[in-house]
C-alpha cells in the first residue's frame, strides 16, 4: 500500500512454509491470522530494535521461537523508495485502497494478486482511512491472498507500465504548504501529509506543522477569531475557539485542529496564543498517587529508559504510535472517567506535561474550548440569576437563523423578562444533524453505560447546586409558587435524573427458551439498543419537570435529544442546557429549540432522521403528530394527551378531608396540572354544604407574587390561558350555572 509508510511482504514456498517481512501491529496481526490457518512460519524479517524497543511483529515471533532477522532497510541500492506520500488524498481523489503484489525484484512492481478499494470522504485523512479501512481490510486481504495461493487460485494480473511513477517523496522538506491555491487543494495537501511527515509552513519565524484539516462552508462564522499572520497566505489565519481558520486564494476556508512545533510539542490550534500561559497545578495526595501509577505505566512502555523523570519525553525515548494507543488504554484502566484521545498524548509529550494534562481533565479544568454564555442577569429573590436566552445547538448557545427573537413574559406583572431566540426550520436541521452525529460518530455512542450514568449523576448534582436559581427562573417564567417550584418542579426533576442515572448500566435483554432444533441448538435472545435521535415537545405547566421525565429516560438509554420547550416557558430548559455543558456532556447530545409548535414541532415530527418523538399536550395536536410520524418514517411516538379527571365524593366521606383533597386536586400548581380534577361529582345530600366549605377555604387563599413565601396561588401561566379560564366562567353563567366565587381577573397587573 502507498497509503502508509509501511510495506508487508509474505513469501511462500510450494509447501506453504511462509516467511513474513514487515513490522508494527499490522505485521503482528497478519502473522497471527496466518498462524491460525495452520501455515508454518519459518522466519520473520523486520526492523532493528529502536532505542531498545522490540517491534511488535518480532515480539510475537520470538514468543513462538520463530527465527527473527532484523535489517535497517529492504534494499541497499539507491533506487529503492521506502516512504511514499499518499497521492490519492493530496490530489483529492474520491477512491482509495490497497494492492497486494506477487514479489519480484521491485518494491511493488510484480503482478497484482488482490486489490480492495474504499470511498474517500471530503474530510478524511490518512489516519481515519487507516483505522476505518486499511488496517482491518489489509489484514483480511493478506490472509485471503495466502488462502488463494494455498488453494492454487491466486491470479497474476500484469501491471501496466504506462504512467508508473513515484511522486513527492515523503520527506519533510517536500511537504511545505503552497498557499497560492484554492482552499480545497490546501486541505487535500494537509490531510494527505497527516500524520507523516506533516504539512508545514512558517509562522512567527518557526516551522509549524498542520494536522486535522476540514473544509468549511462559505457561511461559516469566523468573525470572532484572533488574526494570525502566515507568510505567503492570501490573508491572515484566524485562531478561533474551534481551531485555526485558513483561507485559500479563492476566498474559501478550511479549519485546522492541531499544530506541532519543531521540538515535537503539539497543541490545539485554538490555543495558539495561550500556549505559553498555562500554569502548573499543585497535586493533591490522590493525584500524586495517580502520577506514580502513570510513572509505572510509562516505565512498562519505555523499557529502554532506566528511570522516568518529570522531563522524560515519551517520543524522544522511543515511543511509537502503537505505544500511544497502549498508554491511552492503560489510563482508562486506572481512571475510567478520564477520556483521553491519542492527540492528547501528542500534546503533552513529557511526563510532567502528561500528568498536568490528566489532572486538569480529571478536575474538569483542561484547556478545552471556552464555553461562553450571553446571560441575561437579574437580581431578585435575594440572589442574582443568570439566564441563557439563545438556542442551544451542538454544545453552544447560538442565535436563531436570521437573528429572530421573541419576548418571554413574567406572568406576575406582564412585563418582558428577556428576548429569546426564536428557532426556524434551518435551526431544526442543524440541531438534528448535531444529535445524529453525536449518536453515530461521537463519544456518546461509544461510551460505556456506567460512564453515561456518571454524567447523569453529575448533571443531577449540578441541578441540585443550582436549585434555588432554577426555582426562581421557573417562578418568574411560569408563575409557579417558589416553594412549590423548589420542592416539586426542581426537586422532582433532580430526583428523576438520579433515578435514571442508576438505570444506565441495567438495561439488558433476555434469552428466550425455544425448541432445541438439532444439530444447531439454536439460541434466541434480545438485545436492547438506543433508538437514536429523539425529539421531545413539552407543555408549559411544569417546564423543567416535563423536560426531566422525558429527557432523563432518553439519555439513560443512550439516545440523543432535540427538545422544544413551550414557547411561553423556555428559560429553565435553556438553563438546563447550560448545566449539561458544565457536566461535560458531549456536544450534540442535548439540543434545545424554543419556538412555535406549528413550525418546530411539526418539522421534528416530519424529520426523517428523528427516530422517536415524545409529546405532551392536547389530543388534537397529538393526532396530527401521530399522523406525521407515521407518514415521515414510521417513527416511534409516545403521546400524553388531554383528559378530564373525575373526583367522586359520597355522603359518608370525611368531609374535612374531602374538602382538602378536592381543593388540592383542583388548585394544585394553580390548576395547571395534567391530573387536575376537571370534574367534581358530589352526592346531592352534601352538595350545598361542600360548596359552602370550599368557598370559605378559597377566600383564605392568598393570590399574588409567586416569590412571596406566603403566596398560595400565583398568576396563571400566560394571558391566553387566563382568558380561556374567564371565558369558561362566563360560558357557565350563560348556560345557567350559579357563580359563587371569582369568575374574573384579580384586580392587579399580570
Amino acid at each position: 500500500t502507498s497509503w502508509r509508510s509501511f510495506n508487508l511482504y509474505v513469501f511462500l514456498s510450494f509447501q506453504m512454509k511462509i516467511a513474513v517481512i514487515g513490522q508494527s501491529l499490522f505485521g503482528q496481526e497478519v502473522y497471527k491470522e496466518l498462524k491460525k490457518d495452520g501455515h508454518t512460519i519459518v522466519g520473520v524479517f523486520t526492523i532493528p530494535d529502536k532505542d531498545g524497543k522490540v517491534d511488535l511483529l518480532a515480539t510475537e515471533a520470538e514468543k513462538d521461537g520463530v527465527p527473527v532477522f532484523k535489517f535497517p532497510r529492504w534494499r541497499l541500492k539507491g533506487k529503492a523508495i521506502t516512504e511514499v506520500v499518499d497521492q490519492t488524498l493530496i490530489h483529492g481523489d474520491k477512491k482509495g485502497g490497497f494492492t497486494i503484489f506477487w514479489a519480484d525484484d521491485g518494491l511493488d512492481t510484480g503482478p497484482i494478486l488482490l486489490q480492495r478499494e474504499c470511498d474517500v470522504e471530503p474530510n478524511d485523512n490518512v489516519n481515519s482511512i487507516y483505522k476505518r479501512f486499511l488496517f482491518p481490510e489489509g489484514v483480511k486481504g493478506m490472509v485471503e491472498a495466502v488462502r488463494l495461493i494455498a488453494a492454487g487460485k491466486a491470479p497474476r494480473i500484469k501491471q501496466p507500465e504506462e504512467g508508473a511513477t513515484y511522486e513527492c517523496i515523503q520527506k519533510k522538506e517536500n511537504s511545505k504548504i503552497d498557499w497560492n491555491q484554492p482552499a480545497e487543494a490546501i486541505h487535500n495537501w494537509i490531510r494527505g501529509n497527516d500524520r507523516v511527515p506533516g504539512a508545514w509552513a512558517e509562522i512567527d519565524g518557526k516551522n509549524v506543522s498542520f494536522y486535522g484539516s476540514t473544509l468549511l462552508e462559505n457561511d461559516h462564522s469566523s468573525s470572532n477569531g484572533q488574526p494570525l499572520e502566515i507568510p505567503g497566505a492570501s490573508r491572515p489565519g484566524l485562531v478561533t475557539k474551534n481551531g485555526l481558520v485558513l483561507f485559500g486564494n479563492d476566498g474559501k476556508m478550511l479549519l485546522v485542529k492541531n499544530l506541532q512545533f519543531e521540538d515535537g510539542k503539539m497543541i490545539a490550534a485554538s490555543q495558539y496564543f495561550k500556549a505559553a500561559l498555562s500554569s502548573t497545578v499543585e497535586l493533591s495526595e490522590d493525584e500524586k498517587q495517580f502520577a506514580e501509577q502513570m510513572r509505572v505505566v510509562w516505565k512498562s512502555i519505555l523499557t529502554n529508559v532506566e528511570t522516568i523523570e518529570d522531563t522524560t519525553d515519551f517520543f524522544k525515548s522511543g515511543a511509537a504510535s502503537m505505544d500511544v494507543v497502549r498508554l491511552v488504554e492503560e489510563v482508562k484502566l486506572r481512571a475510567a472517567q478520564l477520556q483521553l484521545q491519542n492527540e492528547d498524548v501528542y500534546m503533552a509529550t513529557s511526563f510532567e506535561e502528561f500528568i498536568q494534562m490528566c489532572v486538569r481533565k480529571l478536575r474538569g479544568e483542561d484547556d478545552e474550548e471556552e464555553f461562553t454564555v450571553d446571560y441575561v442577569k437579574k437580581t431578585l429573590n435575594n440572589m442574582t440569576i443568570r439566564i441563557p436566552h439563545q438556542l442551544f445547538i451542538n454544545g453552544e448557545f447560538v442565535d436563531a437563523e436570521g437573528g429572530k427573537t421573541y419576548k418571554t413574559i413574567n406572568p406576575t406583572d406582564g412585563q418582558a423578562i428577556c428576548d429569546v431566540s426564536l428557532a426556524q426550520i434551518p435551526d431544526v436541521e442543524k440541531a438534528v444533524a448535531a444529535a445524529k452525529e453525536a449518536f453515530e460518530e461521537g463519544e456518546w455512542g461509544k461510551m460505556n453505560p456506567r460512564d453515561r450514568g456518571k454524567l447523569l449523576y453529575k448533571l443531577a448534582d449540578l441541578m441540585e447546586q443550582h436549585q434555588e436559581e432554577l426555582a426562581t427562573i421557573e417562578s418568574i417564567d411560569s408563575g409557579a409558587v417558589y416553594t412549590l417550584a423548589l420542592k416539586t418542579h426542581i426537586g422532582m426533576s433532580v430526583q428523576t435524573f438520579r433515578y435514571f442515572a442508576g438505570w444506565c448500566d441495567k438495561i439488558q435483554g433476555c434469552t428466550i427458551p425455544i425448541n432445541q432444533a438439532r444439530p444447531n441448538r439454536n439460541l434466541t435472545f434480545t438485545k436492547k439498543e438506543p433508538i437514536g435521535v429523539c425529539a421531545i415537545v413539552i407543555p408549559w405547566n411544569y417546564p423543567l419537570m416535563m423536560l426531566a421525565w422525558k429527557t432523563a429516560a432518553c439519555l439513560a438509554a443512550g439516545n440523543t435529544v432535540v427538545l422544544k420547550p413551550a414557547q411561553v416557558t423556555p428559560l429553565t430548559a435553556l438553563k438546563f442546557a447550560e448545566l449539561t455543558a458544565l457536566a461535560k456532556f458531549p456536544k450534540g447530545v442535548v439540543n434545545i429549540l424554543p419556538g412555535a409548535g406549528s413550525l418546530i414541532g411539526q418539522r421534528l415530527s416530519d424529520h426523517p432522521d428523528v427516530r422517536k418523538l415524545g409529546f405532551t399536550g392536547s389530543t388534537e395536536i397529538g393526532k396530527q403528530i401521530m399522523k406525521s410520524c407515521a407518514v415521515s418514517n414510521v417513527k416511534k411516538v409516545s403521546l400524553e394527551l388531554g383528559g378530564k379527571s373525575p373526583l367522586i365524593i359520597f355522603s359518608d366521606c370525611d368531609l374535612d378531608k374531602a374538602v382538602r383533597m378536592g381543593m388540592s386536586s383542583v388548585f394544585f400548581n394553580k390548576g395547571e396540572n395534567c391530573i387536575a380534577a376537571g370534574r367534581l361529582f358530589i352526592e346531592e345530600s352534601i352538595h350545598d354544604t361542600f360548596v359552602e366549605r370550599v368557598v370559605s377555604e378559597i377566600k383564605k387563599m392568598k393570590i399574588g407574587d409567586p416569590l412571596d413565601r406566603s403566596t398560595d396561588h400565583g398568576p396563571q401561566n400566560h394571558k391566553a390561558h387566563l382568558d380561556k379560564l374567564v371565558e369558561y366562567c362566563e360560558k357557565g353563567v350563560k348556560e345557567g350555572a350559579k357563580l359563587v366565587c371569582g369568575g374574573k381577573q384579580v384586580n392587579r397587573p399580570g
